[in-house]
């Protein structure tokens, strides 16, 4: 069976050649998500703001696959500068909650477009896709 790509209505369309995320093999894989604001406004200039934009925008990807956080097994999150890792994990479990996928958080000098976050995923595609 082919892979099925995810749209995200609440977001806008993806810039390059991808999609929001591909569900196969019986997993969701969302794309990497940059604090991109869903309402096409200038992205935050303060790390927590945005890593609350970038985790926010998984979690819409994620719905519109029919999908909730519980549903995560893996997180990547790639941040610009250690010292942000403490800000960036309480974002992230807050936005989280119960919800505690496998995770790796990489620090990088620097990202697409000066951002300072980008998140992707995997997650279980439950039964109704495959």
């Amino acid at each position: 069976m082919p892979a099925i790509s995810v749209r995200a209505d609440d977001l806008p369309a993806p810039k390059g050649h991808y999609s929001h995320a591909m569900v196969g093999g019986g997993l969701v894989f969302v794309s990497g998500q940059l604090p991109n604001p869903a309402d096409g406004s200038e992205p935050p200039a303060d790390f927590a703001a945005q890593a609350e934009v970038a985790v926010g925008n998984m979690l819409v990807i994620l719905k519109a696959a029919g999908l909730t956080a519980a549903d995560l097994v893996k997180v990547t999150a790639y941040i610009v500068g250690v010292e942000n890792w403490a800000a960036f994990n309480s974002v992230y479990a807050r936005l989280l909650g119960d919800a505690r996928p496998a995770r790796a958080v990489v620090p990088v000098p620097e990202l697409h477009y000066g951002f300072l976050v980008e998140i992707d995923a995997i997650a279980t595609a439950r039964d109704r896709t495959q």
